[in-house]
């Protein structure tokens, strides 16, 4: 049995809402492909991922941080309960074979910094730009709309 690939969306659980339109439209793409959206479960850019996932079929998976399945989002179809806080983010990235990072707060970079440390591709849309201490940039994939962020995850994760 071949299972389906599984797209982490992450960023803010605050965002503007041209953001979260941003958000919504990769969480529908990740749905159109096919894809499992895995997310942190909870509100703003997790739950407008999920819901843009829902709106078109797809399955949604929120990997949450406390203890009670009631926390996530309504988008969400399987709700993993780990009562481990922030700790829950090597969860989110590890059940990935890609993410994409939509904007960014400080919970992002952590994810962002998990996925490379892990070799989880890492898609970019509008999110931070980072630098080691040689001025080198890391393989951050960039995208320029949800359509091509979801392509370039699915074609990272095939490489």
């Amino acid at each position: 049995m071949q299972r389906r690939p599984q797209i982490g969306v992450i960023g803010p659980a605050t965002a503007a809402a041209e953001t979260l339109t941003l958000a919504e439209e990769v969480g529908a793409e990740i749905g159109r492909q096919g894809a499992v959206l895995i997310c942190g479960g909870l509100g703003g850019l997790m739950e407008a991922a999920a819901r843009g996932a829902k709106r078109v079929g797809g399955l949604t998976i929120g990997i949450l941080p406390g203890v009670r399945a009631h926390e996530a989002n309504e988008f969400i179809d399987v709700p993993v309960v780990t009562g481990m806080g922030e700790g829950r983010n090597v969860l989110v990235v590890r059940s990935s074979n890609a993410v994409i990072a939509v904007a960014g707060s400080y919970g992002t970079l952590s994810e962002i910094a998990l996925a490379l440390k892990l070799e989880i591709p890492v898609v970019g849309l509008g999110t931070w730009r980072l630098r080691d201490p040689e001025g080198n940039e890391p393989p951050i994939i960039c995208a320029s709309t949800p359509q091509q962020a979801v392509a370039q995850a699915f074609k990272a994760m095939r490489s």
